[in-house]
């Protein structure tokens, strides 16, 4: 059986949902730099957040569509 492709398109603003352990702020605004490869049945994107210097690695479960 295979999974359906990734839902999030790269260069698509999105919003990062951290889980508990996650960083404090509630819903942060990102852009979808990469789509990565599924790993342990995950679809996985490279994000990057408008607030933070760095790039993190978060599954789509983590990512909701942006409201228009």
């Amino acid at each position: 059986m295979t999974m359906p492709g990734h839902k999030f398109q790269i260069g698509q603003v999105v919003h990062f949902k951290p889980g508990r352990m996650g960083f404090p702020a509630a819903n942060r605004e990102c852009t979808i730099v990469r789509r990565l490869p599924v790993e342990g049945g995950l679809r996985l994107y490279r994000i990057k957040c408008t607030a933070e210097a760095f790039e993190r690695v978060v599954s789509e479960a983590q990512l909701a569509e942006r409201a228009a």
